[in-house]
């Protein structure tokens, strides 16, 4: 009835309007009288007519812009895709995909589509569009460093660090002075070229080597630790000379730039003065996804476009702005994910790649057509390697790094990448480098980022360290071995006092390992090892209590839930053991399990909500996690729900069907080793119906007398619930028991889960 009724009233209202629209438009012609509106002719080819409209459509900017957006977008991820495939940062692919596409390939081969697609009165709209991208790139970058850096634990680095620019910096003036004459643009002083070629030498890119660093596993390794510390000093302090450098190269000389220079010093103090307190009070304020609401993320990009305005007005570039702006963001850790999250995928996957074309647009390798020119582009390469490359391994032996760690560190600082792009491009914007030279510059930038992975590999083999044995208490697969997977350093302490309970007196004879990951996205580079010891001490420390032979694993990690069921699949462990917090009465199970908490007041909503037909965890979104862990690993795995347990004594144990008899070997391990009462529940009526389960219970019981008792009662008090320290339940029995509504679930102890 409602059907037929909406649709007379949508009839009705459609055609009663169309029909006054009608007739508005035949009256209206009547006032054409006097307006000298002259008709169209009606073209006879129409065809030819729709093809005209098309052509001059595609010539709009607009179009013409977005199909360069798109372009860009698709070759620049291709590229990127294939260079991650040899074992490369996906920027090399970018900035290869740029010069590809412009004159150096695409332009010299296919010059009519390059001239559509790419064409000289469009690349300003290019230009500017791409100079947004940097800098909100530069405003990331300046988020992702520490200013703390340099003031707490960087002082070797800040060496190195140092040691790297100056180097360079000097080997490229003394190569600025022997082709100043020849390449220099008519009408540069030496001076400008000069500190230009310098700082062009000095970068180091330093997202590209955290990247590198990050996917080669050594964020908590020394070497690691050490060369993201170097990257970022040398990143604020390359800033700080390029900012110096520019407004030199602007005033045309260092006296008329004091006026430059002492405007940036008062902007800087401002900056860290004034606006840096400001924002770290809103930033204390709105830490969470959900406090960072518009007017917030408003004030804070409000400061990134007022700090780069006022950089180009002072005329030391409005990148080094957001740089700034960047750096001087509240220093939490999870408020600058956040923000980062909102910025950087609009600019390194939108905006970035426009960049990198754009540079591509500009280099022109054809121009390099005499083999002197090669020459003078190898010894450019040659001079930025032995600068960059061996100026910071020397100065990494000298403050005490092995050999192979010094020229680990000198091969990653040597990575320039997007970084050495921008200063390029700035320096081809002020007029300082000639196109000839901005190519050769591009070609080094290229293989000098190149060159890092091969080079680590090579330096790793060459330094080949001997092979670690395999300690023989992880190596004897005779032995019992159980991982613990733990959040919190309480919930490490209690997984620990289980993993205890089940092996006490067999020390000689088993093995516990406790692993913390942390997201590397939660943990900054310079805090892991602090994080580390935060994390793990004050589990080491219950082991030295419980006198508990125990082995430490720590990782930063990207994807938690697949490091886990690696640990512990190559590991080759008898048992994992996770935890999911607290009660499941403070929030859902499943939303612990993702560590998410929503408060239910009565449990009986929890039935209802997430019970059905197919059970608890296939109705559910939120349990991919321990979905994905229990389907991957080969090795029983215990699911811990913490309810402030103290004592693993009295263990409560129900039997739903004749696939729980499992536990009754769980419950002979804590019985033999930490002596508890185990309680066996004979929820289902197979433990007096299957003669394998009784025998195995007499046989405990001959060996531990009035230790294992079995109810057949199901009726279960809250007096003797109370009285349990912990359940021990198969995962499919808990799924029965969520789905039986037993009112008893609101007195249930910790509870521990298992996965046979």
């Amino acid at each position: 009835m409602n059907n037929i009724k909406n649709s007379l009233f949508y009839v009705t209202i459609i055609g009663g309007f169309t029909a006054l629209i009608y007739w508005i438009i035949s009256k209206g012609a009547s006032l054409e009288a006097g307006q000298n509106i002259v008709k169209k002719q009606i073209v006879s080819n129409h065809w030819n007519d729709f093809l005209h409209s098309m052509v001059e459509n595609l010539q709009h900017p607009l179009a013409i812009l977005l199909a360069q957006i798109v372009t860009i977008i698709l070759v620049a991820r291709l590229f990127g895709w294939f260079f991650r495939k040899i074992g490369q940062p996906s920027v090399i692919g970018e900035m290869v995909a740029g010069i590809v596409l412009g004159p150096s390939l695409v332009g010299m081969y296919f010059p009519e589509f390059s001239a559509a697609l790419f064409p000289k009165e469009s690349l300003g709209n290019l230009q500017f569009l791409s100079q947004i991208g940097l800098i909100l790139f530069m405003f990331v970058i300046g988020m992702e460093l520490d200013l703390k850096v340099l003031k707490n634990k960087a002082h070797d680095a800040v060496v190195i660090s140092h040691a790297s620019i100056v180097i360079p910096f000097a080997l490229g003036l003394a190569l600025a002075y022997f082709i100043y004459q020849t390449f220099a643009p008519k009408g540069v002083e030496f001076s400008s070229f000069g500190l230009f070629m310098g700082i062009a030498m000095s970068i180091t890119a330093f997202p590209v080597l955290a990247r590198i660093v990050q996917e080669r596993g050594m964020q908590k390794t020394k070497l690691g630790t050490i060369a993201i510390t170097c990257a970022a000093a040398d990143d604020i302090t390359a800033w700080c000379i390029l900012a110096v450098v520019i407004a030199i190269v602007k005033a045309g000389s260092l006296s008329s730039s004091l006026y430059v220079i002492g405007l940036a010093i008062l902007y800087v103090i401002i900056m860290l003065k004034i606006v840096r307190p400001f924002l770290k009070r809103v930033g204390d304020l709105n830490s969470t996804r959900e406090s960072l609401n518009k007017p917030v993320v408003a004030i804070f990009f409000l400061t990134l476009l007022f700090s780069a305005y006022a950089a180009e007005l002072i005329g030391i570039h409005a990148l080094f702005g957001a740089f700034l702006a960047g750096a001087i963001m509240p220093e939490n850790n999870k408020f600058r994910n956040i923000f980062i999250e909102k910025v950087e995928d609009v600019s390194i996957i939108v905006l970035l790649p426009l960049f990198f074309v754009f540079t591509g647009l500009r280099t022109q390798i054809g121009l390099l057509n005499d083999p002197a020119l090669w020459k003078i582009t190898g010894l450019i390469i040659a001079v930025a390697v032995v600068g960059k490359f061996f100026g910071s391994a020397l100065a990494a032996k000298f403050v005490g790094q092995s050999w192979k760690d010094s020229l680990a560190i000198g091969a990653l600082m040597n990575t320039r990448g997007l970084m050495e792009l921008v200063v390029l491009n700035i320096g081809y914007d002020l007029g300082v480098l000639s196109t000839e030279i901005f190519t050769m510059m591009v070609i080094m930038a290229l293989l000098t980022t190149f060159m890092t992975g091969p080079a680590l590999d090579f330096i790793g083999f060459v330094f080949k360290d001997k092979i670690t044995a395999i300690p023989q208490e992880i190596g004897n697969k005779s032995k019992y071995k159980i991982l613990l997977s733990f959040g919190t350093p309480e919930r490490g302490k209690k997984l620990l006092q289980i993993a205890n309970s089940l092996v006490k007196k067999q020390q000689d004879n088993s093995i516990v390992t406790a692993m913390h990951l942390s997201l590397s996205t939660e943990i900054h580079s310079f805090d892991i090892k602090e994080h580390e010891r935060k994390m793990l001490v004050p589990v080491i420390d219950e082991s030295h209590k419980l006198n508990q032979n125990m082995v430490s694993l720590f990782k930063v990690s990207n994807d938690i839930d697949t490091d886990i069921i690696d640990a512990a699949n190559q590991g080759e462990y008898d048992l994992l053991l996770v935890g999911l917090g607290q009660s499941i009465f403070d929030g859902t199970l499943l939303g612990k399990i993702l560590g998410f908490t929503t408060r239910i007041v009565n449990p009986d909503r929890l039935i209802d909500k997430f019970t059905g037909k197919e059970g608890l965890f296939e109705n559910n979104p939120f349990d991919e996690r321990t979905r994905h862990i229990i389907a991957k690993t080969k090795m029983p795995v215990g699911i811990f729900i913490d309810k402030n347990l103290e004592e693993v004594d009295q263990v409560f144990m129900p039997i739903f069907s004749r696939e729980d008899a499992f536990l009754i070997d769980y419950a002979k391990k804590l019985i033999n080793n930490n002596g508890s009462q185990i309680t066996v529940l004979d929820a289902g009526g197979e433990v007096k119906n299957t003669r394998d389960i009784q025998e195995t219970i007499r046989s405990i019981e001959q060996i531990a007398p009035n230790h294992i008792m079995i109810m057949h009662d199901r009726t279960i008090k809250k007096d003797f619930l109370d009285s349990q320290s912990l359940m021990i339940i198969s995962l499919d029995s808990w799924k029965k028991l969520i789905e039986s509504q037993s009112t008893w679930l609101n007195n249930t102890p910790s509870v521990l889960i298992f996965k046979p």
